[in-house]
């Protein structure tokens, strides 16, 4: 299973970007995608997830990013608006198992980062 992220890169405060992960060797459209960051310093954070159910969001960007997939392309996007200084991180996707009623990511992608300057 590969996954390959893309889309970061600098951008101001209150801009926008587009984060992209293809994925291989898996079938895509069965299992659950995630989007997690790390920040210097920090420990990896979930952002968000999508399954068949639709997306879920951390609190820290509820209303400014958006969790979408296209199966037909084994890719996963994050559409991030007004980001913040704070949204500067390392952003990586994942593909996850379903274990009872929680998520299992077993594979990641490399990373992209994403600076935002103020």
């Amino acid at each position: 299973v590969q996954l390959q992220a893309s889309g970061g890169g600098l951008v101001q405060a209150g801009g926008s970007l587009r984060l992209s992960c293809a994925t291989s060797g898996r079938t895509f459209s069965r299992h659950v995608m995630g989007w997690f960051r790390q920040a210097p310093g920090k420990e990896r954070e979930f952002v968000a997830a999508i399954s068949w159910n639709g997306g879920s969001y951390a609190d820290s960007v509820k209303g400014r990013f958006t969790i979408s997939r296209d199966n037909a392309k084994n890719t996963v996007y994050l559409q991030m608006n007004s980001l913040k200084p704070e949204d500067t991180a390392v952003y990586y996707c994942a593909t996850a198992l379903v274990v009872g009623t929680s998520y299992e990511y077993d594979y990641w992608g490399q990373g992209t980062q994403v600076t935002v300057s103020s």
